[in-house]
């Protein structure tokens, strides 16, 4: 069993050291700052500022774009001026439809909470609840258009990049 084990953790370690396996770590680290970022937004939205699901479902995921893209370019380590039409653009409109999607999932937390008939703090995590597994179901469909489209590696398939440095 020692040795499955031992077997699987090298391919997986094999495996993060490859361009896409820095790549998705990377991301995912992304993904994180921006999930935190606009789950926060999203608790002040539908709690305090007591706004409506839609509008606060779309504001958080604004905020949560915003820090994506910044952290993106680190994640694939683009430096100097965005591209416009092949970069700032592209993402944008990814970023429009991840928009649609999780403010029509605040719109469903909403409902299912008064649903239940629920309301205050019940109310903010069920609908933040249900934005956070949009966001999840989101996240690998936008790590496929951003590696793969939008910042494709153009490097030769086998030629694995740099490790990164602490």
């Amino acid at each position: 069993m020692a040795l499955a084990s031992s077997r699987i953790s090298a391919a997986l370690i094999r495996k993060a050291r490859t361009n896409v396996g820095v790549r998705f770590t990377r991301f995912t680290l992304v993904a994180v700052a921006s999930v935190l970022a606009s789950q926060i937004a999203l608790s002040i939205f539908i709690g305090p500022a007591n706004m409506t699901a839609g509008i606060s479902g779309g504001l958080a995921a604004i905020i949560g774009a915003a820090v994506s893209y910044v952290l993106s370019r680190w994640a694939w380590e683009r430096k100097g001026k965005p591209k416009l039409l092949t970069e700032a653009l592209p993402f944008w409109l990814v970023s429009v439809g991840a928009w649609v999607i999780l403010g029509l999932a605040a719109k469903l937390g909403v409902a299912l909470a008064e649903g239940i008939e629920v309301g205050g703090i019940q109310r903010v995590l069920i609908t933040d609840g249900t934005y956070l597994a949009a966001n999840c179901l989101t996240f690998l469909g936008r790590f496929f258009i951003f590696h793969y489209v939008l910042f494709a590696d153009r490097r030769s398939p086998r030629e694995s990049a740099p490790a990164i440095s602490s």
